[in-house]
C-alpha cells in the first residue's frame, strides 16, 4: 500500500514540472535583421558619433580662449612633473597649485630679458619661467609672512622654485651668498604638507652637507621655518656625544640635516630610519661627491625610498661630478647662474701681495690689520692653512691686544659653535680659521678676508673670499703670496683677469701655466673618459 501512494507522488511530480515547464518561454531564434534596418542603424551611430566629435571641439575651444595662451611660451600650468626615481605622482605633484596670473603672463621677451641679466641658462628638456615675488610660489600665507624680511627672490630661487615644487629633479649651480639655502628650505615644507607628513615620526627630508659649520647653517632655517608648521628637525654631526641626537630622532622629526660620517653611524646602530625619506638634498653637491664622500653618499642613498626627489646645489659643477651625480638624479633640469666653473663675485676687491717668505707674513698681517681693522668692530676673517698655524695666529693677536677667536679642526664642536656665533653677532669680529669655514657659511658683513696662506686649490680660494661681498655688499680680500704657492700663479691669474682685477707684476713672474687638475683618487695619472663609450675589441693573429 506504501509503494503504490509513494509511486502516485512521484507520477504527481513530474506531472507538475511538465506543466511548469510549459509556462516558461523557450528563446526564440534569432531572426535575421533586414539590410535596410542595417543601414539605418550605422548612420544613426554616425550622426551621434558626429555630434559628439563637435561637442568635443567647443569645449576644447572655450578652454583655449580662457587660458589666451600664445604659441611656443613655456607655461608653468600644464607640466606634468618627472619622477626621480618614480619620485612623486601626477596627482601630488603637478603645477596648478603655483599657477599664478603674473607668472602665466610673463612675455617670453620679460623671461629672457631676467635670464640675460642674471646670466641664467637651462639644460633639460624644458625651461621653466622664473618666480619673481615670493607670493607668485603659492607659498602658505605662514611663509609669505617668513618671507617678508626679504625684498625679492635671489636668481637662483627664482628659477629653481617652479622646478622643484612641480617634483623634478634640480641641479642648481650659483656663486656662494646666493641664497640656495632658501631655494630648497622652503620647498621642503611645501612637500611635507602636500604629502600630509608635517607631523611624521620618521624623516620625509634629508639635508646632508659637508661640514658641521654649514650642517648647522641649514638647520637653523629649517628649524625657523619648521616652528610655523609644528615640524619638527635635528641636526646630525660629529664632534658631540650621540646621546642626545638619539633622543631627538626617537621624539621623531620630518626633517634631518646631517654630515654624512656620523648618519652612517647612527644608520648602523639602528637610530635612525632613512626608508620614508622623499625629499633628498645635497648642498654643496660638488664637495659630496668627491672622492672623500662618495662611498658614504652611495651607503647613505642605499638606505632611502627610491622614490624620491632630489636636489643638488653647489657652486661648480666640474665634469668628473657630473657624471657621478647622474647616477643619482632622474631626468633632471640643470640651472646655472653665471658658469658652471667657480666664479668670482665683482663685489669683492682682490688684493695679491707677494712676499719673500713665510717670516713676512706674521709683521705684514699686523700692519694691515692696523688699517682693516682699526674700529676693532667690524668683521675680519684670517684664512690659515694647518690647524697649528691657525692657533700659532690667534696667540700671536690675541698678544697685540686683539680680541680673536679661532675655529679649526681640533677644537671641539661646542669650541667652534661658540666662536663662529661670537663672530656672527659681533662680539668677537675678528676670527681666524682654516677652510672649514670656508664654504656656503652665511657670515653677515664680513668687510675683509685674509689669506694668511694661500689654500691648496685655487676653488678654495674662492669660496674664501666669497665669505666678504656678500647680499650685495661689497668686500676686500688680501692675499699673500709667496714662493712656495709659486704652481697656483696661473691660475690666481685667470681668476683675477675673469673679475677684470688688478694683476700684479710681481705674481706675473711666477708664470702664467695652468697646472693640469689632479684627480682626489689617481694624481696626475687620471684621465677623464667618457664611460658611456664602448670599448674597442683588440683582435690578435695567431
Amino acid at each position: 500500500m506504501t509503494s503504490d501512494l509513494t509511486m502516485l507522488k512521484v507520477k504527481k511530480d513530474k506531472k507538475n514540472k511538465k506543466e511548469k515547464s510549459k509556462d516558461v518561454e523557450k528563446p526564440s531564434k534569432v531572426e535575421s535583421i533586414p539590410k535596410e534596418t542595417k543601414d539605418k542603424k550605422k548612420k544613426k551611430n554616425k550622426r551621434k558619433a558626429e555630434e559628439e566629435i563637435k561637442e568635443v571641439a567647443v569645449q576644447v575651444e572655450q578652454k583655449s580662449e580662457k587660458s589666451k595662451k600664445p604659441k611656443n611660451e613655456d607655461s608653468l600650468a600644464t607640466v606634468q612633473p618627472a619622477t626621480s626615481q618614480g619620485a612623486g605622482s601626477a596627482d601630488t605633484n603637478d603645477l596648478s597649485y603655483i599657477e599664478h596670473i603674473e607668472v602665466k603672463n610673463l612675455s617670453t621677451a620679460e623671461v629672457q630679458a631676467f635670464r640675460e641679466k642674471n646670466a641664467i641658462t637651462y639644460t633639460g628638456d624644458r625651461e621653466y619661467k622664473p618666480i619673481l615675488k615670493f607670493h607668485q610660489a603659492g607659498f602658505t600665507e605662514k611663509i609669505n609672512e617668513f618671507c617678508k624680511s626679504f625684498t625679492s627672490p635671489t636668481p637662483i630661487q627664482s628659477s629653481c622654485w617652479p622646478i622643484i615644487l612641480s617634483g623634478r629633479d634640480v641641479v642648481g649651480i650659483a656663486q656662494t651668498g646666493s641664497g640656495k639655502t632658501l631655494a630648497f628650505t622652503l620647498p621642503a615644507f611645501m612637500h611635507l604638507q602636500r604629502i600630509g607628513k608635517t607631523k611624521s615620526k620618521t624623516p620625509v627630508v634629508l639635508v646632508l652637507a659637508p661640514t658641521r659649520e654649514l650642517a648647522v647653517q641649514s638647520f637653523e632655517v629649517c628649524e625657523k621655518v619648521g616652528k610655523l608648521f609644528g615640524c619638527k628637525s635635528a641636526c646630525i654631526y660629529g664632534g658631540v656625544a650621540k646621546y642626545s641626537q638619539k633622543e631627538e630622532l626617537n621624539a621623531g622629526v620630518q626633517i634631518v640635516v646631517a654630515t654624512p660620517g656620523r648618519l652612517i653611524d647612527l644608520m648602523e646602530e639602528g637610530a635612525v630610519d632613512l626608508s620614508q625619506v622623499s625629499y633628498l638634498v645635497l648642498d654643496e653637491a660638488d664637495r659630496m661627491l668627491d672622492f672623500g664622500f662618495e662611498p658614504a653618499i652611495r651607503n647613505i642613498l642605499s638606505q632611502i625610498a627610491a622614490k624620491r626627489q632630489t636636489i643638488m646645489l653647489s657652486a661648480t659643477w666640474p665634469e668628473t661630478i657630473r657624471k657621478l651625480a647622474s647616477e643619482f638624479l632622474s631626468n633632471p633640469v640643470k640651472v646655472t647662474i653665471g658658469s658652471d666653473d667657480l666664479a668670482v663675485s665683482h663685489n669683492v676687491t682682490q688684493i695679491v701681495e707677494v712676499l719673500d717668505d713665510n717670516f713676512a707674513k706674521e709683521k705684514r698681517l699686523i700692519d694691515i690689520l692696523a688699517k682693516y681693522h682699526k674700529s676693532r668692530d667690524n668683521r675680519v676673517l684670517v684664512f690659515a692653512l694647518y690647524k697649528k698655524e691657525a692657533v700659532r695666529i690667534e696667540n700671536n693677536l690675541r698678544y697685540k691686544g686683539y680680541t680673536v677667536r679661532a675655529i679649526h679642526g681640533d677644537l671641539s664642536q661646542a669650541q667652534r659653535t661658540e666662536a663662529l656665533a661670537k663672530f656672527k653677532d659681533g662680539s668677537c669680529p675678528l676670527l681666524v680659521a682654516t677652510d672649514v669655514a670656508a664654504r656656503g657659511l652665511d657670515i653677515p658683513k664680513v668687510e675683509y678676508v685674509i689669506n694668511y696662506t694661500f689654500p691648496l686649490t685655487i676653488d678654495d680660494y674662492v669660496h674664501r673670499i666669497g665669505r666678504t661681498g656678500r647680499a650685495g655688499n661689497k668686500g676686500i680680500s688680501h692675499t699673500f703670496f709667496t714662493f712656495q704657492d709659486k704652481t697656483h700663479s696661473g691660475e690666481l691669474i685667470n681668476v683675477l683677469k675673469s673679475a677684470n682685477q688688478e694683476v700684479p707684476e710681481s705674481l706675473m713672474k711666477f708664470g702664467t701655466t695652468v697646472k693640469k687638475k689632479e684627480h682626489k683618487a689617481y694624481g696626475a695619472f687620471f684621465k677623464d673618459i667618457d664611460t658611456s663609450v664602448k670599448p674597442t675589441k683588440i683582435v690578435f693573429d695567431d
